[in-house]
């Protein structure tokens, strides 16, 4: 049985309940906060092994709290998912970018949601045991040792969740990969729901990356190709 601690910050006492329910009952330990300023003493005085995070929470909001745990050396590692009733695709992009490793929409089923979470603490403890050649495509590098990505020699911040559809991608050029397939990569197999997941990764994936964006191309009605260089 898992041993993690998660943090849950929300302000609703009904999905306290559910969370501190459906979560203990796999076995995880479970604090429940309700704002972004508990939230951030919580995490200071005692980091948690994973943070679930409202984003519309009173006082500072979730993407603030978010920004401020990435920037913290001590927490910028930290797993956040977040759970917010904010569905629209600018509103997932703007989570993940700021350093989330997951975004999910309320409602939500508890299982898909444990999936997620597993998923997201199965990629932190095995991060370093990913294939440790570095793939160089044009001028992109990506170091799977180090987990750095960097365009023309200039460092690119991506989540964990990112890194690993980018290195997916980039380690097969000119393949192309099913959303599937991509999941089966950085959620496992037990992730249900996975192709608007997978697509909102790369719109802020390409957010980042700039020009090299260019590599990775749509492949419609399939997936996504990492574009050999010319």
């Amino acid at each position: 049985m898992p041993l993690e601690r998660i943090l849950v910050v929300d302000d609703e006492e009904e999905i306290q309940q559910l969370m501190e329910y459906t979560l203990t009952k796999e076995g995880y330990r479970v604090q429940c906060v309700g704002s972004g300023e508990m939230a951030l003493a919580e995490v200071r005085r005692s980091p948690p092994d994973l943070v679930i995070l409202d984003l519309m929470l009173p006082g500072m909001d979730g993407l603030e709290v978010c920004r401020r745990l990435r920037r913290e050396p001590e927490t910028a590692e930290l797993p956040i998912v977040i759970l917010s009733a904010k569905g629209e695709e600018a509103d997932i992009v703007a989570g993940l970018e700021l350093g989330a490793d997951d975004y999910v929409t309320k409602p939500f089923r508890p299982r898909v949601l444990l999936a997620r979470i597993r998923a997201v603490l199965r990629r932190r403890q095995s991060a370093g045991g990913e294939e440790a050649a570095p793939v160089r495509v044009g001028n992109l590098e990506i170091d799977p040792v180090r987990h750095e990505v960097s365009v023309g020699g200039r460092p690119v911040r991506l989540t964990l969740t990112e890194f690993r559809v980018l290195h997916a991608l980039a380690r097969r050029p000119g393949w192309v990969l099913t959303r599937q397939q991509i999941a089966a990569a950085v959620y496992g197999e037990e992730e249900p729901e996975v192709d608007r997941a997978i697509d909102v990764q790369i719109v802020a994936l390409r957010k980042k990356l700039g020009a090299a964006a260019r590599y990775i191309e749509t492949v419609r009605g399939i997936g996504y190709r990492f574009k050999e260089p010319d």
